[in-house]
């Protein structure tokens, strides 16, 4: 008496084995992408815009910067340093903007006379 072992298809669309009931089915590419990296961009964009921030739009790019940061933070870049300097630049941001508002009355900036 001779055993053989089944043979196994493949669907012509996926790599998993057709026949077999216990197949995982396949994730999408952007599904495996590790979370690491999205917090490393989520870092680098904080600090980005906290230091542009300091020049304009800083009611606006002020508080997305520490929005950015405390989520790179939480999601454990690997960029913590630069996830503190936009958190930093952000609230560096809305004291600029403070100052602006106590001493000019404006929210804009005024150079000259």
């Amino acid at each position: 008496m001779t055993v053989s072992a089944p043979v196994r298809t493949t669907h012509p669309d996926t790599t998993a084995p057709a026949d077999s009931a216990t197949a995982a089915p396949a994730e999408p590419a952007d599904r495996r992408r590790p979370r690491r990296n999205d917090a490393d961009s989520m870092a680098v964009a904080s600090f980005v815009l906290g230091l542009v921030g300091l020049l304009v739009f800083n009611l606006v790019l002020g508080p997305c910067a520490l929005v950015l940061g405390t989520l790179a933070l939480a999601r454990s870049t690997g960029r913590r340093g630069r996830a503190w300097l936009g958190l930093a630049l952000g609230a560096a941001d809305l004291i600029v903007l403070a100052a602006l508002v106590t001493a000019d009355g404006t929210v804009s900036w005024s150079v000259g006379g």
